[in-house]
């Protein structure tokens, strides 16, 4: 197993499950509500989050369904979530195609962002388990204050790495620990073993959004299915950038801050120069690749099976991303 299509193999099954689950549940008499919600369903993606609960459970051993449900639970709040993202952004395209937003306007795509949150916990309702509804609530929360905190620090060139930790936490890394802690309780893991797979999913989690990071200043725009700059012009100071600030001799630190300050595309070339000439890509892969560490020594909780073999390949994913 090398790459995420030898891991959907791998629970092929769930997986056909998974899909036909959310075609079903993103229905709705509403046109416009199902239009929207099936676009994003359908228009491409890994379903790594998902894929992660389906592994998981088989890894151990579930003997119920409630994984497929438990997985659509994740994909849901991961989509509703990109609609809502992608509005605040003002992003123009999603996986290589025109965002909602841009094609349905924006109120359609937050309104049906907040149908599509709702069906996770109808979702949730009906597969009965209060920890799962606890955990999710506190997750969907904590996505919540990670975008709005995000929001808040837009245009901020003196934020701080521990900043930087706090919001990649909450607005990425939490859906992939509720993602393997989900697994856990509906396979009726002890709680030992849970909090284990949500320390897997926190890694694996910070590793990817490290790694969007990275590929924002180091990746290929036909690769991503969107423009590399993005993070610049939206004023975000990711870790990359805030890494080079730090190490920069002053004139290139005030064309940094300058930058950022902007929203400034036209810089980015300078930007990435002075970010791979201080090390800022190289910190933050070194950063992704302990994060990786952390989660394989996670899986120390499972026993041996391919399974937990799709898990490991999964982490290491996480860092031999192109998009």
């Amino acid at each position: 197993m090398n790459s995420a299509d030898d891991l959907i193999q791998l629970v092929q099954s769930d997986f056909d499950a998974l899909n036909d689950l959310l075609l079903n549940q993103l229905g709705s008499e509403v046109d416009l509500v199902e239009t929207i919600s099936q676009y994003l369903i359908q228009s491409g993606g890994k379903r790594v989050r998902p894929l992660l609960t389906l592994i998981t459970s088989r890894a151990l051993a579930i003997a119920n369904t409630d994984h497929i449900a438990a997985a659509a639970v994740i994909e849901c709040l991961h989509t509703a979530t990109l609609l809502h993202d992608d509005v605040v952004d003002e992003s123009k395209a999603r996986r290589g195609k025109p965002s909602a937003n841009v094609l349905f306007g924006n109120a359609p795509s937050v309104l049906v962002g907040d149908f599509v949150y709702s069906r996770a916990f109808q979702l949730m309702v009906g597969i009965g388990n209060l920890d799962l509804l606890r955990l999710m609530a506190n997750t969907t929360n904590l996505i919540a204050e990670g975008e709005v905190w995000q929001l808040n620090n837009q245009f901020r060139p003196d934020l701080t790495e521990a900043e930087y930790d706090a919001v990649i936490i909450r607005k990425t890394a939490v859906l992939f620990e509720a993602a393997a802690g989900a697994a856990g309780l509906v396979s009726g893991a002890n709680s030992d073993t849970v909090d284990a797979l949500k320390r897997y999913g926190m890694s694996v989690g910070l590793a990817f959004q490290l790694m969007d990071d990275w590929l924002d200043y180091g990746g290929d725009s036909d690769a991503l299915g969107k423009h590399v700059g993005d993070d610049l012009a939206d004023g975000k100071t990711t870790l990359p950038l805030l890494i080079a600030r730090d190490r920069a001799a002053v004139a290139d630190q005030e064309l940094l801050i300058n930058a950022i300050t902007a929203g400034d595309r036209t810089a980015f070339t300078a930007v990435c120069r002075i970010i791979r000439q201080e090390g800022g890509l190289d910190y933050t892969l070194q950063r992704a690749e302990k994060a990786v560490e952390d989660a394989m020594r996670a899986l120390n909780c499972l026993p041996p099976s391919t399974f937990k073999e799709g898990l490991e390949v999964l982490a290491r994913l996480a860092v031999q991303r192109t998009s």
